[in-house]
């Protein structure tokens, strides 16, 4: 892999800049901010999870497979779209929820 830094350095740092945004004096900015943190750590998690299952199993999670001929192309999807086919948000507390799940993970809310 590369010199930079790893995926525990960059959760650590996530966890540093958390604490930091609760310090945000506007209530808005403040939640904003703490949401966005929180997300991207939580992204972190499941990617580092993924990564270490491949592993695990013997495979290169960052082989990039070219396709083959005769395989259909997926259509093209926009970035928002990508988002919110994979998640939904939290009736209760306006968290993004993963579709896999049938609750919130930040209130407990049952879909």
């Amino acid at each position: 892999m590369s010199d930079g830094p790893s995926v525990d350095e960059f959760m650590r740092h996530l966890q540093s800049v958390l604490e930091d945004a609760a310090t945000i004096s506007d209530d808005s900015e403040r939640e904003k901010r703490l949401w966005q943190i929180e997300a991207t750590l939580q992204e972190t998690i499941i990617f580092k999870n993924r990564y270490l299952g491949l592993k695990e199993h013997g495979i290169d999670p960052l082989r990039l497979i070219d396709p083959q001929e005769g395989d259909p192309t997926p259509p093209r999807t926009t970035m928002a779209e990508a988002v919110m086919s994979s998640s939904s948000t939290c009736g209760k507390c306006g968290s993004v929820m993963d579709s896999d799940l049938d609750f919130c993970p930040s209130c407990g809310e049952k879909k």
